[in-house]
């Protein structure tokens, strides 16, 4: 699974996390700055409310630092953007995203691994859980807040390796012994935990959103409350063809007046700080030129376009740029261009502030209601509500609407059922991977990737169903006689 190096030094990662938590000063408005113990361990960490709070705070902290360098969790907007059909890689010389642009993944590469950066914040989740579990030092709200929090962040962090790799080991204790040893679990059963997981989560968390300390209430978005539990629940059925679930979940989401879909142009929008959409958003950590998303800063071209100094590799591909029905004002919100020469560059600008040095303007938004609307739609067309009242259509011309688009026209399921994942393309684009893990989940990855004229060749690659996995490093797997590669690497 992961080395057992690794797995010894799990709580040295944690640790990292507590340390950088706890003296990073920039996150002022999501982490009460605590001075740190003096020796952070499982038997005293979470021994007291601000300890424990800052633990879970250093997990986030870790996530959105890593995002400025596109090398964390959050990266799925480039990397898993590169493997569909999403971006364009201008820089073909970079040995670290080629791979995913091309689809010529092995095990071998020597890129970025989602594999053991994902299990690494597995391992800090299951310490948090089983040390806040047998803490006896907590007050009541902090102890229920925080192991809501872990509960919550396994589940997402099982979400996107089950859905990158299929079979995975489910890794829930801490033993590195155990966890080294451990054979890859049917993906069934892994979105059983994460289920699980989401149900207890949402008993546990907070309604309201909380800063830093897990009790004061706050406007900031930032600390994951029972409405993302249900949020990502909704989408767990969604992955698992649980469509009464799904519908269920979504629906409670949308009826939560908290939320609201946002302008897409103006100071509230979709993706600025705090926005009324956001269910849950991440701060981005840092100062100056990259106070703002990872994102902005790799996707926002300037007037000369993308190039090969590695500081503007890829732009917006065509797929995307052409998929934008006519008169739709998320390809003028959300798609920038800059010409050079005669040759025009498109690239994502939802993130807009880029490279200027300002204040956070921008958060990360991990979660969003548009999402929530689709899921519905999608839920209730497999369902065969595919028109009239509170139906599928319903859903989807919100969202077209708010695009300044008209009714849907599709009526078949088989219509309405397209439609929404065209929808998804366009509403979701360049967020969290989704496009990739639409491809896969709705069985048309080989028709976009394969088919003739498809957008893996287009890319300079060849297709094999196969290789909608991502393949294991061979490092992890001569660290666990156990683990097995995936098939058609």
């Amino acid at each position: 699974m992961i080395s057992n190096q690794v797995m010894r030094n799990g709580y040295k990662i944690w640790a990292i996390l507590f340390i950088v938590s706890v003296s990073n000063a920039s996150c002022k408005k999501f982490v009460t700055v605590y001075t740190p113990v003096t020796s952070v361990g499982a038997d005293n960490v979470y021994t007291t409310d601000a300890t424990t709070a800052a633990v879970l705070t250093g997990i986030y902290t870790n996530i959105s630092k890593a995002d400025g360098s596109w090398s964390g969790i959050t990266s799925l907007y480039l990397y898993a953007s590169l493997s569909a059909d999403e971006l364009r890689l201008f820089d073909v010389s970079r040995t670290t995203y080629n791979p995913y642009y091309t689809n010529t993944l092995n095990n071998s590469n020597t890129g970025f691994d989602y594999w053991r950066n994902i299990y690494q914040l597995v391992y800090v989740a299951n310490t948090a859980i089983e040390g806040i579990r047998s803490s006896k030092g907590l007050t009541p709200a902090v102890w229920q807040q925080s192991l809501g929090e872990a509960y919550f962040l396994r589940a997402f962090f099982y979400f996107y390796l089950t859905s990158l790799y299929g079979d995975v080991p489910l890794v829930t204790g801490t033993d590195y012994k155990t966890n080294a040893m451990l054979p890859r679990t049917p993906k069934e059963q892994v979105w059983q935990q994460i289920i699980a997981d989401l149900h207890l989560a949402q008993g546990l968390l907070s309604v309201g959103f909380l800063d830093g300390t897990m009790v004061k209430a706050t406007a900031a978005r930032l600390r994951p409350t029972s409405w993302a539990a249900t949020a990502l629940l909704a989408r767990a059925y969604l992955f698992t063809g649980n469509w009464q679930g799904a519908d269920s979940a979504a629906s409670a989401v949308i009826s939560n007046s908290n939320f609201s879909l946002a302008p897409l142009t103006g100071s509230n929008r979709v993706f600025s700080e705090n926005s009324v959409e956001s269910i849950w958003q991440l701060q981005p950590v840092g100062s100056g030129a990259t106070a703002n998303t990872g994102s902005g800063l790799l996707f926002v071209l300037p007037a000369t376009g993308p190039n090969t100094s590695g500081t503007y590799p890829v732009c917006l591909g065509n797929a995307v740029v052409n998929a934008f029905d006519s008169g739709d004002l998320r390809k003028t919100a959300w798609v920038g261009s800059v010409k050079v020469g005669t040759n025009t560059y498109y690239f994502p600008f939802k993130y807009q502030a880029g490279r200027v040095n300002t204040v956070n303007s921008e958060y990360t938004t991990v979660l969003r209601l548009a999402e929530q609307y689709l899921i519905r739609a999608e839920a209730r067309a497999q369902e065969g509500n595919i028109s009239g009242s509170n139906s599928a259509a319903t859903d989807l011309n919100l969202i077209r609407q708010r695009a300044g688009l008209g009714a849907t026209s599709a009526i078949t399921q088989s219509d309405m059922l397209g439609a929404i994942l065209h929808e998804r393309q366009v509403e979701l684009f360049t967020e969290w991977g989704h496009r990739w893990l639409d491809l896969k989940r709705t069985g048309t990855v080989d028709v976009v990737m394969g088919a003739p004229g498809n957008a893996c060749v287009a890319k300079g690659g060849s297709w094999n169903s196969n290789w909608q996995w991502y393949p294991i490093s061979q490092v992890e797997l001569g660290a666990d006689i156990f683990l097995q590669q995936n098939a058609g690497y």
